[in-house]
């Protein structure tokens, strides 16, 4: 009996020394990776610099340096650069930003910035809203689901898209900075994050237990509604808690005092701007991966639970740009987001496909396209900013592009500046005011979407 588990054993081992060998690394495979690099004499200089200097020291084109131009041939003013700090609030910063601009050129006022934190605080209890009734509603499905994994592992996020910056400002309004101003977690939300998804994933979990035992809708709203109050008040001690009305005073361009009144948040909004954020704009985006001319809805991607989840028309670049070039040119900013950490010389505020040299400096080649970069995960949409300039050549064409960014004074005095080609591998999102846009763009947008969901490539904040 002894000699047969024995050989068993030796068979079951061999068998599987045979599987590990067809697909795993062998020596045979190591002594010809050794061989190959030891071979070329330049790997062990690169080595060397490598290691004294880093990578983005050593891939830097110094070419690139004398060929930076700061002029634009249109520029949307604004005025004062915000700082997200530590924080992924972009989305909500840039909306803010861009809704700030209208603001001020509207009634002529001298300076203005939006309360994030205050916008925040709403964005946060919201998201915790549409996590736990999402728990409700999957609370049938086994915690294996998909969607209900995707829910535990994605509770609450910080980041955003403009959906986010709509209905939000929508059902609760803005303030003026000044009555809620940022508190230490608004400008770190990191540590404070964690906690707050801790506390939803526990209570998404109580809500499916009750459901197990027999909790009918009515008993897990009244839990949902208690676990809410636990979130408003962690919000409040980390944020501060939302005023519900206030004073401002409207100054001219001079700074003087105009008239001093008593504003709500909504009513603050409906004064200064009144704009229809969830039906005068349109939202474009240019993935490559996906057909052409085509609506796409993201489920689960939006803020709050009775909120719209982002949906887009795909459309080539020369669309989208067509429809940014018009917009800048009657002085109105946009919102769009990109793959900001690609290519970027930080110094010098600077994105250009010619800045760092990575394949010159591995020795290798980096051949995926644009579509092929986001079917991979290679490539997605990582901060929202507000697009404000363009430099247009003797044929209208643009050669450059000017972004106001959220991150303070860094880059070029608070701007990038991104050439064209840049544009054409890394943006992503626009969102334009729908009197920009060309009547093909509109009759488009009337298609029913194709829904994705939640876990697609291109559901990611910004």
């Amino acid at each position: 009996m002894i000699r047969k588990i024995l050989f068993a054993i030796t068979i079951v081992s061999s068998l599987h020394g045979a599987a590990q060998e067809k697909g795993a690394i062998t020596q045979e495979m190591l002594n010809g990776f050794k061989a190959g690099y030891e071979n070329n004499t330049a790997n062990r200089a690169r080595h060397n610099a490598l290691n004294a200097a880093g990578i983005e020291k050593l891939a830097y084109n110094e070419k690139v340096r004398n060929k930076f131009d700061d002029h634009f041939s249109h520029k949307v003013e604004t005025k004062g650069i915000t700082d997200q700090k530590s924080s992924g609030r972009c989305w909500l910063f840039t909306g803010l930003n861009v809704l700030r601009s209208q603001a001020m050129a509207k009634h002529n006022l001298p300076k203005l910035t939006f309360s994030q934190n205050y916008n925040f605080f709403f964005d946060q209890l919201e998201k915790a809203n549409l996590f736990l009734q999402g728990v409700i509603d999957t609370s049938d499905l086994p915690m294996e689901d998909r969607q209900v994994e995707w829910l535990f592992q994605n509770p609450i996020a910080d980041g955003g898209t403009f959906c986010g910056v709509a209905d939000i400002v929508t059902k609760y309004g803005v303030v003026p900075t000044e009555v809620m101003a940022e508190t230490e977690v608004a400008n770190s939300t990191s540590a404070f994050r964690k906690h707050l998804a801790t506390r939803l994933r526990e209570d998404g979990l109580r809500l499916r237990q009750a459901k197990a035992k027999g909790a009918d809708e009515k008993t897990l709203q009244e839990m949902k509604t208690q676990q809410l109050a636990e979130v408003y008040k962690m919000l409040a001690l980390a944020l501060g808690e939302p005023p519900t009305e206030f004073t401002w005073t409207k100054r001219d361009s001079k700074g003087n005092a105009i008239e001093t009144k008593k504003y709500t948040p909504l009513s603050f909004y409906k004064e200064l701007l009144g704009n229809d954020l969830k039906n005068d704009y349109v939202m474009l985006m240019n993935d490559p991966s996906r057909e052409y001319w085509k609506v796409y809805r993201i489920d689960y991607d939006r803020h709050s639970y009775d909120g719209q989840d982002w949906t887009y028309l795909n459309v080539p670049m020369k669309d989208l740009k067509e429809a940014a070039i018009k917009s800048i040119k009657d002085s109105t900013a946009m919102y769009f987001s990109c793959d900001v950490g690609k290519f970027l010389d930080r110094e010098r505020g600077v994105l250009d496909l010619e800045n760092f040299d990575y394949e010159a400096l591995f020795d290798t080649k980096f051949g995926m396209d644009k579509g092929e970069r986001i079917s991979t995960w290679a490539s997605a949409s990582s901060h929202a900013m507000t697009l404000s300039g363009v430099d247009l050549d003797e044929k209208e064409q643009p050669k450059k592009w000017l972004i106001e960014n959220s991150w303070g004074k860094t880059g070029h005095d608070g701007y990038l500046v991104a050439t064209d080609d840049w544009m054409d591998e890394y943006l992503f999102r626009l969102v334009v005011d729908k009197k920009y846009v060309s009547p093909k763009i509109l009759k488009a947008m009337k298609q029913e979407p194709i829904t994705l969901p939640s876990w697609d490539h291109l559901f990611l904040n910004n």
